[in-house]
Formats: structure tokens, C-alpha cells, sequence
């Protein structure tokens, strides 16, 4: 089933919670470099070709959700998330990575560890509510106390 995020991006819901945590920001201490970094996070996934944006648009939505404490960044010019000044996850667009697929990765600081051997990197082709449940998972697991 697709839903209306799937097709066209960020909800208008999730588009107004964003904007508000913005101001949010903006208020705090020291929150103005935040929100910039916010901002510059949803510039580098709005410049992304239709495909990879709608994907990346449902990684940030699943990362607000699951690990609001992470901080939104940009790394390497692409939507990257840490916790403290670790990134944790990032997301890596086809076009941009000269990839034939988007990347959703993670760093040293995500708690993925599995035995001697674990994937950091995932390549992402669409989305679906397989991926969308496989995504939650890895960004639970990797930010787990």
C-alpha cells in the first residue's frame, strides 16, 4: 500500500513539526546552530533526485522518531545524525555518492555489533513497509544505551 508520504515526501503534518522544532531551536541556548544544521539537513535532502529525497525523507522522519536525541547534521553534504559529536547514521544519496543506490550507513558510535561480523551499510532501492520496518530496527538497535 502506498501511503501519501511515500509519494510525495514529508507529510504536511511532519513538514509543520519539523518547522516548529526549528523555532524550537532557535529559542534554546545556543540553539540557533542547531536549527541551521537542521536546516542544512533538509536543504541536502530537498536537492536529492525524486527517488533518493523520498527515501531519505522517510530515514529522517524514522530517526526524529525513534532516536529524537540524535543530533541532525550534514556530513560530507549529506543528512547524517550524532549522538554528541559521533555520527551515528547517515544517509547517502545514488546521485551525489556515485552509487547506482542510496546508502543509509553507519559509523563506530552505532551499537550494531553482532559477533565478529556485521553489515554498516545498507543500499536502499525503495521503500516499502519491509524497509520502513527494517530501517526503524537498525536505528534502534544502533542507538540503544
Amino acid at each position: 500500500m502506498t501511503t501519501d508520504a511515500e509519494t510525495s515526501g514529508f507529510s504536511t503534518r511532519e513538514r509543520e513539526a519539523m518547522r516548529a522544532r526549528a523555532e524550537e531551536l532557535k529559542a534554546e541556548r545556543g540553539g540557533k546552530k542547531k536549527a541551521d544544521e537542521l536546516q542544512k539537513c533538509l536543504d541536502a535532502i530537498a536537492a536529492m533526485d525524486d527517488d533518493d529525497r523520498r527515501i531519505a525523507e522517510r530515514v529522517h522522519a524514522i530517526v526524529l522518531r525513534v532516536a529524537p536525541h540524535l543530533h541532525i547534521k550534514t556530513w560530507y553534504g549529506f543528512p547524517a545524525y550524532a549522538d554528541g559529536k559521533d555520527v551515528v547514521c547517515f544517509f547517502t544519496s545514488a546521485e551525489k555518492g556515485e552509487d547506482r543506490y542510496a546508502t543509509l550507513g553507519f559509523n563506530d558510535a552505532a551499537k550494531l555489533d553482532d559477533g565478529p561480523m556485521w553489515a554498516t551499510s545498507f543500499a536502499i532501492t525503495e521503500w516499502n513497509d519491509d524497509v520502513e520496518a527494517r530501517v526503524e530496527e537498525l536505528v534502534r538497535r544502533a542507538t540503544q544505551a
